[in-house]
């Protein structure tokens, strides 16, 4: 068969779990519809839980009318742009559903943001308004932004009393320098709190007509690997599509009888989307994790009965030797996920050696609201991410052009879906490198390099830029990476490819080792260890030991300032 029929076929449907629709029905419906919709249904239910503070869905709804509410009293209209810079807290559920429903568009900001970062993020989102953190507010002042509105928020407004010194110690631990307004620097900059609006204004939320189809639900911005970071455009009918494939595929999960674990950030596509959202239209309860404690976790999977578990590898590979890890019934749960990076397989070996549990993948990308692949929990495939969900048309081209690639051989990943995003933020120019059209069909280029068994089910390989090109061969740094995080005495590791005239590039390899092998373990074994394990042109040419390496905003190794670094030497 003709490599394009074989993806058209879609052959990884035939290991769907039972039950599992091929394609899914996206209602004409907007996010904050979807909400209150499962709030008057479950109103007695509890939405989320704070440090054992808990908030009903029918509190939640109203909390978010009156959100909705003052925005509009601060003259917030349809179309503009909220930013969101706040930790994990139910502020930012309350701000994020509120804003919505005045139709505007939310924009979420890391709270590890430095004032440059945040003056991008709010000039090239057009913010006028921002609900802000107190304690980050110093750089918001020093983005020299010029806003309508800052609505400052504090993490101890929904603690409960015995809670609330934990929490002031939390975070000056976490943002030690930073200083909360006084109530004069409030006065004078005119600025707004947070629960002021919400006891000010009343549970009526203007009467605003949304096209889900058209209407910017969220504008979450990309990491930034290669300059800037710039904005995926998710309407509401994306964020409405991914849930209906989501917990289509999903089938195992009950409305209104779920418990999720919040400690994935929300300013991240991963933790605001399949945990956040994807919790509150199922009705489930949230337990909310302001910084990620892992003794905390660990205690509230089971005083809480927890159903699902996400995660990222560098979780997980901390919890497979943590000491306390046995602790947690991990049989009981329904899913135990992991996503936002590839698992490496000692990681995965260890942990099912440990838990007698599989962690199944998925894959997505800021541009896919937050998923396109998931592993069936009945039919999991160690090494892979899985297959496309409901309503996914996935294929494997050519990494230079568009010739679609036969089975088993790798290429760049195309998506095309209802969950797809419409197009990169004021990036009119990039249009044509991120999209394909193939028979009147608009595909997204992910610049991932993947394949597909004959299963159709998807293994990763490497992002298109940091493949390294050695004396003409292809060289996939996570294959060195993995090779290295084999070694009994490495910690971590990240490999990238430093320009050279002679070679194309060479390849590098920062290693961390463990602690009791510093200063025992040289170079030269690391290397010789690597030529024993890969082939003579995939062997690293430099090792460089750190103590630590660099990490994006949810844990991964960043291969980028690698990269940087390397090539600044």
């Amino acid at each position: 068969m003709d490599p394009k029929e074989v993806y058209l076929s879609k052959p990884w449907l035939k290991y769907y779990p039972k039950g599992v629709p091929h394609e899914v029905n996206v209602p004409d419906i907007s996010v904050p519809d979807v909400f209150d919709n499962m709030a008057d249904k479950h109103g007695g239910k509890t939405a989320l839980i704070f440090y054992g503070k808990k908030i009903r869905y029918a509190e939640l709804k109203e909390l978010t009318n009156r959100f909705a509410a003052s925005l509009t009293g601060l003259g917030v209209a349809k179309g503009d742009t909220v930013a969101l810079y706040l930790l994990n807290c139910p502020q930012y559920v309350i701000a994020y559903i509120g804003a919505l429903k005045v139709g505007a568009k939310v924009t979420p900001i890391s709270p590890v943001y430095t004032s440059k970062e945040v003056n991008h993020q709010l000039e090239d989102s057009d913010a006028k308004t921002i609900v802000c953190e107190d304690i980050l507010y110093d750089n918001v002042e020093k983005s020299g932004v010029m806003l309508n509105n800052v609505i400052l928020s504090n993490i101890g407004d929904y603690l409960p009393s015995f809670k609330k010194m934990f929490g002031k110690s939390a975070l000056s631990k976490a943002y030690s320098g930073m200083q909360v307004p006084s109530a004069q620097d409030i006065e004078r900059a005119g600025l707004h709190i947070f629960n002021n609006l919400i006891k000010d204004y009343p549970p009526q939320p203007p009467e605003v007509v949304i096209d889900p189809k058209k209407d910017i639900a969220a504008l979450p911005y990309t990491g930034g690997t290669t300059g800037l970071p710039k904005a995926s455009v998710l309407t509401h009918y994306n964020m409405v599509a991914l849930q209906n494939q989501t917990l289509s595929f999903w089938p195992i999960f009950e409305e209104g009888k779920e418990i999720a674990l919040a400690f994935l950030p929300f300013f991240h596509i991963y933790g605001q989307v399949v945990v956040m959202l994807n919790s509150l239209v199922q009705g489930a309860t949230i337990v909310l994790f302001t910084t990620p404690d892992i003794d905390d976790i660990l205690s509230a999977l089971e005083r809480y009965k927890a159903s699902g578990f996400y995660g990222v590898p560098t979780l997980f590979e901390y919890l497979k030797e943590y000491e306390k890890t046995d602790r947690v019934n991990w049989k009981r749960l329904k899913l135990i996920a992991c996503g936002a990076d590839t698992l490496h397989e000692s990681t995965i070996t260890e942990w099912e050696r440990r838990t007698k549990t599989k962690i199944l993948e998925g894959y997505g990308m800021t541009e896919t609201t937050a998923v396109s692949h998931s592993t069936p929990y009945d039919r999991p495939k160690t090494g892979s991410f899985g297959v496309p969900l409901p309503s996914v048309n996935a294929a494997i081209v050519d990494v230079e052009g568009t010739e679609f690639m036969p089975v088993n051989e790798v290429g760049e990943l195309i998506l095309n879906g209802p969950n797809i995003m419409q197009e990169y933020w004021k990036r009119p120019e990039s249009y044509a490198e991120t999209f394909l059209e193939i028979d009147g069909k608009k595909w997204l280029r992910t610049g991932d390099l993947v394949r597909m068994d004959e299963e159709g089910y998807f293994h990763f390989f490497d992002r298109k830029r940091d493949l390294i090109k050695y004396k003409g061969y292809s060289v996939f740094a996570r294959h060195v990476e993995e090779v290295l995080y084999n070694h009994p005495q490495i910690k971590a590791a990240g490999v990238v490819g430093v320009p050279d005239p002679k070679v194309g590039n060479l390849i590098k390899a920062y290693v961390v080792l463990q602690s009791e092998a510093r200063g025992k373990v040289s170079e030269e074994e690391i290397m010789d260890y690597c030529r024993q394990n890969l082939a003579h042109y995939k062997v690293p040419g430099i090792i460089e030991f750190r103590g630590e390496l660099p990490k994006t905003d949810v844990g991964k190794v960043s291969r980028r300032e690698l990269r940087e670094e390397a090539e600044e030497v």
